[in-house]
C-alpha cells in the first residue's frame, strides 16, 4: 500500500491570531478538503491527528496504480491549500504493512518512513520515497533530493521532490502469439543442425520476466515433430543442484545400458547408497540422453542453477556426440551477468508497438489499447493479464507496472479462490492440491476453486511431483510471487512450517527432499526471526534437513552445492549453539573451493567453539586451521596438526559424535598424506570411513588407495582391503589402484585393459584423464619397466596439473629422474630447475628431486656431490617417511651412483636393501629387475 502525510504548516502562528471559531470553521473547511480529494483518487483517510491527515491507498483493496493515485492526491492537495490561506507539507512512500482485522490500522515501515518524509519536508512541498518513485518514475516530473537522515533509520533514506504528475504515462509501446519469426527460426535451425548433423545443439532464450520466453519455446516446439523432456531449476536458495536433470531422467523413465552409467543415475535418484560424482553423473546423463535421441531437453530458470548443473550442461553440448540433441533453456539476463562466455544466448526482446498493437487485437477500446500499448512496453504478460483484467471490467484502469497489475487481478477474486491461490504460492511455481488443502483445511471446495483459478487463467494443470495428487502451475511465476508477497509474515512462517510436515508425510519419491522440506523450515525461521519470534526447534529441525542434503551433495561430489547447504545448516543454529561438526566440515568444504574464505570460517568457528567451553572442539577447529593454513601460502606445522588431533581423540571418544570423530579420522589421514605416512594414512582413512558410515554419510574423499598401494603392506593385503571398501566406493572408482596391484603382482595383461577402460571412460565423462589417472598409469609403466611410456603419463600429469595452476614439482622431479635412465639428462636438467623453483612443503620433492639430481652429477662425474646427494634422498625416504617406491627407488639410484664410481660391493648392498623392499611390498617385476641388477653386477665383480 501506499501512505501519505499532510501536516498542515504555522498552525500554531494562526491560533495566536485567529479567533478560535474562526480557526475551527477553517480546519473542517481543511479536513473535509482534504478527505475529498484523497477519496476521489481511491485512498482513505485513516485518521486526522491534530492538523494532520494520514490517508492510505491500497487498503482495504489494492488497485494496481496505488502509488499513481497516492501521488496525484498529494499534488492536488498542497495545491488546494493556498486557496484556504495555508499551507502545508506532504509525504508519501510506498511498501508492506500490517492492518487490522476491519482494517481500520495499518502499521509498519512504510507508514513511519512517510511521516518522517513529510516532517523533512519544507512549506508547499512534497517528498516521495524511493519505493513509490520507482513505481511512479514514468508517470511523474520528481526530483532527486540528497538522501534523508530519518529517525529510526540506520542509513540515510533516498527520497524524491515530486513537482508534477503526468496526465498520462510516457511509455513506448500484448492473448495470441505474434512476431518472434527470427528467432522461431533459429530454434527450428538449432534442430535442424542436431539431426543433420548427429550432434548436440545448445540454445538460450535470454530476457527479462514476462517477455515471452515460454511461449516462444512453446511456438517452436509445436512446430517439431520430436520427443521433449523438461526440468527446470527452482528458486529455492543455494544447493538443489540436480532438480532439473531428475525431472528429464523422471520423464524419460529408463537407465543408460552402461551399467556405470546406470548406478550413476540410480545414485542420483536416490536408488542407491553408493556414492558417484559430479563428473560421473553428467557423464551418465549424457549417455542417457544419447540413447533416447532424437531429443529435446528443455531446462527453465536456468539462471537459479547451481555451477555444477550449468557446467553439465555445457559438457553435454561440448562433448555428446552421434545423437541428434537440443538443449533448449530459457533464462533472465542474471545468467550472462554472471556467466558472461555462456554459449549460444538467443536475447529475447520486448515486442516492438505494431506487434504488441496486434498482440492487443480489438477487443478493447482504441484509447484502452493506446493506454496497455504505452504502459507494457512491449511485454507480452503484462498485455495478456491487462486484456484478462479488461474481459472482466471494461472501465479498468492501466497500472504502472507489471507487479502492481498482478496485485489487482488477485485482489479482484473472491476471497476463497484467493485463499486458495495463496496456500499454492507457498509450495512454489508448481504445487498440489494435497498442499492446499492441507494449507485450507476450512475450504471444502478445493477443487472447485482451482478450476475457478483455471478459468481466471492464473494457473493450469500441470504434472504432479508427487504420485496420486494433482499438479498446477501458476501460469507465470511473477503471479505466484504476487499472491505469496500478498502473505503477512506469521502467516508465511505458518504456512511454510505446516507445507514441510505435508511434504515430509507424502514426498517420499522426491529426490531432493531435504533440500526443499529444509528450506520450507528455513524460510519459517526467518519470518519468526524477523518478526522478533526467534523458534529454536524449527531452526534445528531445518538445519538437520539441510545439512543432510549438504552431506549428500558431498556423496555424489558436488562441493560447491554441499558448502552452500552446510553453511545454511551452520547459520541456522549458530544463534543458540555451536554445531562444531557442521561448522568445520563447511569450513573444510569452504576450503576446498576457496581457501582464504574456508580459513576464515574455520577461524571464527573455532572461536566460538573456544569461548563455549568445547576443549576438544577447539583443538579440531585449530587443527583444520593449521593444516588450511600449509595450502594457501601461509606457515604451519603438520606435526602440531596431528598433536592437536591426538590430545582431541580421547575426548572425542567420550563424546561419541561419529561426524566429530570422521573428521578428526580426516584430518589426520591428511596430515599422514602430507608427510607420506602412508600406513597411518590408510588407518585413519578406514577410521574416517567407518565413522562417516555411522553418521549416515557415504563420503569416499580419502586416500585410502593410495595410501596402500605406496605404504608398506603387501599388495595381497592391500587388495584385501580395497575389497573390503568396495562397497563404499562408487563403481570403477577403484579400477586403477586395482590395476596398478595387478601389475605388481604381474598380472599385465589384467593391468594394462582395466586401467585403460578406466582411463577411457573418464576422458568420455570429463573430457580430460584426471591427475590421478595419468599418476596409476605411469606407476604400471614403471612397474613393468617401460620408461618411455612411464615418461610419457608423467608428461601428461604435469600438463594436467598445470592446467588448474597448482605447481607440479614432485611429478617434474620424479620425470627428471625417469629421463636420466633414458639418457636424457639435457631433459631432466630443465625440470629439475623448474622443481626447485617451487617451494614445497612436503617431502615428494626433497626425495625425487635429490635422487634425480645425484644421478645428473654422476653423468657429469661429479661423484661425491651425487653420492652425498643420493644418500641424502634414501635417508629422507626411510626417516620421514614409509613410501615403499621412494624408499627403493633412492636405493636403486644410489646402486647406480656407486656403481658409476666403480664401488661395486656397496652397489651391490644398495640393490639388496631395494630388493627386500621390493619383495616385502610383493611387487614382483620390480623385485626381478633389481634381481637382474644384481646378477648382472656379481658377474661383472666376478
Amino acid at each position: 500500500m501506499t501512505a501519505l502525510f499532510c501536516d498542515m504548516t504555522g498552525s500554531t502562528t494562526l491560533g495566536e491570531s485567529v479567533d478560535p471559531e474562526a480557526l475551527r470553521a477553517l480546519l473542517t473547511r481543511y479536513f473535509e478538503r482534504m478527505r475529498e480529494i484523497v477519496e476521489r483518487h481511491g485512498g482513505t483517510v485513516e485518521k486526522f491527528i491534530g492538523d494532520a491527515v494520514v490517508a492510505v491507498f491500497g487498503v482495504p483493496v489494492v488497485r494496481e496504480d496505488d502509488a499513481l493515485r497516492a501521488c496525484r492526491a498529494a499534488v492536488e492537495m498542497r495545491d488546494a491549500l493556498p486557496e484556504l490561506g495555508v499551507n502545508c507539507r506532504i509525504g508519501v512512500n510506498t511498501g508492506e504493512v500490517v492492518t487490522t482485522a476491519d482494517e481500520s490500522l495499518a502499521t509498519g515501515d512504510a507508514m513511519n518512513v512517510a511521516a518522517r518524509l513529510e516532517q523533512a519536508a519544507q512549506p508547499g512541498e512534497v517528498l516521495i520515497g524511493e519505493p513509490t518513485f520507482s513505481l511512479v518514475r514514468e508517470a511523474v516530473v520528481a526530483e532527486p533530493i540528497d538522501p534523508l537522515s530519518l529517525k529510526g533509520k540506520a542509513e540515510p533514506v533516498p527520497a524524491f521532490r515530486l513537482v508534477s504528475v503526468l496526465a498520462s504515462v510516457e511509455r513506448s509501446h500484448v492473448s495470441r502469439f505474434v512476431g518472434r519469426e527470427r528467432e522461431l527460426a533459429l530454434i527450428g535451425e538449432a534442430w535442424q543442425r542436431a539431426q543433420e548433423q548427429s550432434r548436440c545443439e545448445l540454445v538460450t532464450v535470454v530476457g527479462e520476466a514476462g517477455v515471452g520466453k515460454s511461449r516462444l519455446v512453446s511456438e517452436a516446439l509445436s512446430a517439431i515433430d520430436a520427443r521433449v523432456v523438461r526440468g527446470r531449476c527452482l528458486p529455492y536458495g543455494d544447493g538443489i543442484t540436480y532438480w532439473p536433470v531428475v525431472e528429464a531422467v523422471k520423464q524419460l523413465a529408463v537407465l543408460p545400458s552402461d551399467p556405470v552409467a546406470a548406478s550413476a543415475i540410480r545414485s542420483l535418484l536416490g536408488e542407491s547408497d553408493v556414492g558417484t560424482s559430479g563428473d560421473e553423473i553428467a557423464w551418465a546423463f549424457r549417455k542417457l540422453l544419447e540413447e533416447q535421441a532424437p531429443l529435446i531437453c528443455v531446462f527453465d530458470d536456468i539462471q537459479w542453477g547451481e555451477e555444477t548443473f550449468l557446467d553439465l550442461l555445457e559438457a553435454t553440448a561440448l562433448l555428446s556426440t552421434g545423437a541428434p540433441l537440443l538443449l533448449l533453456c530459457m533464462a533472465r539476463p542474471e545468467l550472462v551477468e554472471r556467466r558472461s562466455s555462456w554459449p549460444a544466448t538467443l536475447q529475447l526482446d520486448p515486442l516492438p508497438p505494431e506487434q504488441a498493437d496486434v498482440m492487443i487485437g480489438d477487443e478493447v477500446t482504441p484509447e484502452l489499447r493506446k493506454r496497455i500499448t504505452q504502459a507494457a512496453a512491449g511485454n507480452p504478460l503484462f498485455i495478456s493479464e491487462m486484456l484478462a483484467m479488461a474481459a472482466e471490467n471494461a472501465e479498468v484502469e492501466v497500472p504502472p507496472t507489471l507487479k502492481a497489475l498482478l496485485a489487482a487481478r488477485l485482489d479482484q477474486l473472491d476471497e476463497p479462490e484467493r485463499r486458495v491461490l495463496e496456500r499454492g504460492s507457498v509450495e512454489g511455481e508448481i504445487f498440489h492440491r494435497g498442499a492446499v488443502q492441507a494449507l485450507a483445511p476450512e475450504e471444502t471446495q478445493v477443487t472447485t476453486r482451482l478450476a475457478a483459478l483455471v478459468r481466471h487463467q492464473l494457473v493450469r494443470p500441470d504434472r504432479a511431483q508427487l504420485a496420486g495428487d494433482d499438479g498446477y502451475r501458476f501460469r507465470h511465476l511473477l503471479i505466484r510471487d504476487a499472491a505469496y508477497d500478498s502473505l503477512p509474515k506469521a502467516l508465511r512462517a505458518d504456512l511454510h512450517t505446516r507445507f514441510a510436515d505435508w511434504l515430509d508425510e507424502r514426498g517420499d519419491a522426491l529426490v531432493e527432499r531435504d533440500e526443499i522440506v529444509g528450506y520450507h523450515l528455513e524460510q519459517a525461521c526467518r519470518y519468526h526471526a524477523e518478526l522478533g519470534q526467534p523458534d529454536i526447534s524449527l531452526a534445528e529441525r531445518a538445519a538437520a534437513r539441510l545439512a543432510a542434503a549438504g552431506h549428500r551433495a558431498v556423496d555424489r561430489q558436488g562441493y560447491r552445492g554441499a558448502a552452500v547447504l552446510l553453511d545454511r545448516a551452520s547459520a541456522l543454529v549458530r544463534p543458540h549453539r555451536t554445531d562444531v561438526a557442521l561448522e568445520l566440515e563447511s569450513a573444510w568444504l569452504a576450503a576446498s573451493l576457496d581457501v582464504r574464505s574456508g580459513l576464515e570460517r574455520a577461524e571464527a568457528a573455532t572461536e566460538r567453539v573456544g569461548a563455549a567451553g568445547d576443549h576438544s572442539g577447539a583443538m579440531l577447529g585449530k587443527a583444520l586451521v593449521l593444516y588450511g593454513r600449509l595450502f594457501s601460502g601461509g606457515t604451519g606445522a603438520v606435526d602440531e596438526v596431528i598433536a592437536l588431533c591426538r590430545a582431541a581423540l580421547p575426548l572425542e571418544d567420550d563424546r561419541g559424535d561419529p561426524r566429530r570423530l570422521a573428521l578428526l579420522w580426516e584430518l589426520l589421514a591428511a596430515a599422514a598424506n602430507f608427510h607420506q605416512q602412508n600406513d597411518d594414512d590408510a588407518e585413519a582413512s578406514l577410521h574416517a570411513l567407518n565413522y562417516q558410515r555411522l553418521a549416515g554419510n557415504s563420503r569416499s574423499e580419502t586416500w585410502l588407495e593410495t595410501a596402500l598401494i605406496l605404504g608398506p603392506r603387501p599388495a595381497d593385503e592391500a587388495m584385501r582391503m580395497i575389497d573390503e571398501v568396495a562397497g563404499w566406493r562408487p563403481p570403477g572408482s577403484q579400477d586403477l589402484p586395482r590395476a596398478a596391484l595387478l601389475a605388481m603382482r604381474g598380472h599385465f595383461d589384467e593391468a594394462w585393459p582395466l586401467a585403460e577402460a578406466r582411463s577411457s571412460h573418464l576422458r568420455e565423462a570429463t573430457g580430460n584423464i584426471s591427475q590421478e589417472a595419468h599418476r596409476y598409469l605411469s606407476l604400471i609403466a614403471e612397474i613393468e619397466g617401460d620408461r618411455e611410456r612411464a615418461c610419457e603419463y608423467t608428461a601428461a600429469e604435469i600438463e594436467v596439473i598445470a592446467r588448474v595452476a597448482i605447481p607440479a614439482a614432485t611429478a617434474k622431479s620424479r620425470l627428471a629422474r625417469e629421463l636420466c635412465y633414458l639418457g636424457r639428462f639435457d631433459e631432466a636438467e630443465r625440470l629439475l630447475e623448474e622443481a626447485r623453483a617451487v617451494p614445497s612443503p612436503g617431502s615428494g620433492v626433497r626425495v625425487t628431486a635429490a635422487s634425480a639430481e645425484a644421478l645428473l652429477l654422476a653423468e657429469h662425474g661429479e661423484l661425491e656431490r651425487a653420492e652425498a646427494l643420493a644418500r641424502t634422498a634414501v635417508a629422507t625416504a626411510e626417516t620421514r617417511t614409509d613410501n615403499i617406491w621412494w624408499q627403493a627407488q633412492t636405493l636403486e639410484d644410489l646402486a647406480s651412483v656407486l656403481e658409476r664410481a666403480g664401488r661395486t660391493d656397496e652397489a651391490l648392498a644398495a640393490l639388496g636393501g631395494a630388493l627386500a623392499l621390493w619383495e616385502r611390498k610383493q611387487c614382483l617385476p620390480c623385485a626381478a629387475r633389481v634381481r637382474e641388477q644384481i646378477d648382472s653386477l656379481d658377474v661383472a665383480a666376478g
